[in-house]
């Protein structure tokens, strides 16, 4: 079941949260959407998912059009918001049945999938709770438990890790990793070793377009390489930026840099030549893996 999103935009007066962006989701996989704050990640995925209609352009789940047949689109996909709205004085078993019987999943089938979705979300010790009493990690797990309810086809997580703990985080990647096995999912988080963790395809929007979308090891071979080093005193000024193969230098302590370089360019005989040029001792110098939160800095630091 996939996702196709063609030229889609939204405005709110005057500002275009979202401009002309086009992307397809295709089933099975787990795509992360990263973005700002602003950025327009959210606003996006309430589109995809009906919740808010677009100014412009056409989105189609499983082929369906959202806009022209939106009650087809609630069944296919299951919605997890960034802002996660519960009914904090039900209590877990009640609200996951209440949500249940929304899809015409009553009576036998759904307290069995109640507790299926109970069991497999890690509420079963708190399902006779108030969700009001909860913690932020455990609402997380119910809103996630609301959207598997009717076995959607689609998956449209908007921080689905948010305020979970390293446990918790590592039991929640596990199960979205687990779920999305035949199902489509777009995952959006700020914390980017999850993304990096669970997505093969990331797809980055910054002021509203779309910046990057590619497999993440092709995103990561994008940056080039990087070094870092630290001398026991400040080099001269612009001494490491006129290093042959330096892009740019960026300063982490008075002492110490991080060099980014072309890729499969070794420059580490150079910063040691440097050093001795200036009597400078070496405290530490490594070559630094280039990561997503990298990626992601230099993508949505740019003007779009």
């Amino acid at each position: 079941m996939s996702i196709v999103v063609s030229s889609i935009s939204k405005v709110f007066g005057q500002q275009r949260a979202v401009d002309q962006i086009s992307f397809s989701v295709g089933e099975g996989e787990i795509v992360g959407f990263l973005g700002p704050n602003g950025a327009g990640k959210s606003t996006t995925m309430k589109m995809i998912t009906g919740a808010l209609p677009a100014t412009e352009g056409s989105i189609r789940v499983g082929g369906l059009s959202v806009a022209n047949e939106p009650m087809a689109i609630k069944r296919l996909t299951g919605y997890l918001p960034e802002h996660n709205p519960l009914y904090l004085d039900m209590y877990v078993h009640e609200y996951l049945r209440f949500m249940a019987s929304l899809y015409n999943i009553t009576g036998k089938a759904g307290r069995l999938r109640v507790e299926e979705m109970v069991a497999l979300c890690g509420l079963t010790e708190e399902q006779n709770k108030r969700i009001g009493m909860l913690s932020k990690g455990y609402r997380q797990r119910v809103g996630l438990a609301q959207a598997l309810i009717h076995d959607p086809a689609v998956l449209v997580l908007d921080e689905p890790t948010s305020g979970l703990d390293p446990n918790q985080l590592i039991e929640i990647r596990s199960l979205i990793r687990k779920v999305s096995e035949h199902k489509t999912v777009l995952f959006s988080s700020h914390i980017l070793q999850e993304v990096e963790a669970l997505c093969n395809r990331v797809i980055v929007i910054h002021k509203g377009k779309i910046v990057a979308d590619d497999r993440l090891e092709h995103l990561l071979k994008r940056g080039g390489d990087q070094l870092v080093v630290e001398f026991d005193k400040a080099p001269p000024s612009m001494s490491l930026e006129q290093l042959p193969g330096v892009n740019s230098v960026v300063v982490l302590a008075p002492t110490k840099f991080q060099i980014k370089t072309d890729r499969g360019v070794d420059i580490r005989d150079h910063v040691v030549k440097l050093a001795m040029t200036h009597g400078l001792s070496l405290r530490e110098l490594r070559q630094e893996e280039y990561s997503l939160e990298s990626v992601f800095g230099e993508l949505t630091q740019r003007p779009a």
